[in-house]
């Protein structure tokens, strides 16, 4: 059955719980989300608690029905592809700190 959100794209930069929880929410109701996760140790809520297979159950929870992808915003080849995201998905998520990075992709 398809979902109330079937058809949005969303980029999600969020990371610990209250970013990918609320973009978790929208996933579940159908949304495509798209979450960007540095390279190393990726999202660090990944290692919080017990886990399995390199995942915490709280990763797992709040990141379910979401895709992830590996990108490098301090260095220009990293940034570049996630300048090009936010043209093709509706909703831009983030949870750094203002200005960091910008919605066009940029890390100021």
């Amino acid at each position: 059955m398809p979902g109330a959100l079937d058809g949005i794209r969303i980029l999600d930069l969020t990371a610990m719980i209250t970013g990918p929880l609320a973009t978790m929410m929208l996933a579940d109701r159908g949304a495509e989300v798209t979450q960007v996760e540095p390279p190393g140790i990726g999202d660090v809520m990944r290692y919080l608690g017990t886990r399995r297979a390199g995942m915490s159950a709280l990763f797992a929870a709040c990141n379910r029905n979401e895709h992830s992808i590996v990108v490098d915003l301090q260095q220009d080849a990293g940034r570049e592809p996630v300048r090009e995201l936010p043209r093709e998905t509706g909703v831009f998520v983030r949870s750094f700190r203002p200005g960091k990075p910008r919605a066009d992709g940029v890390v100021a």
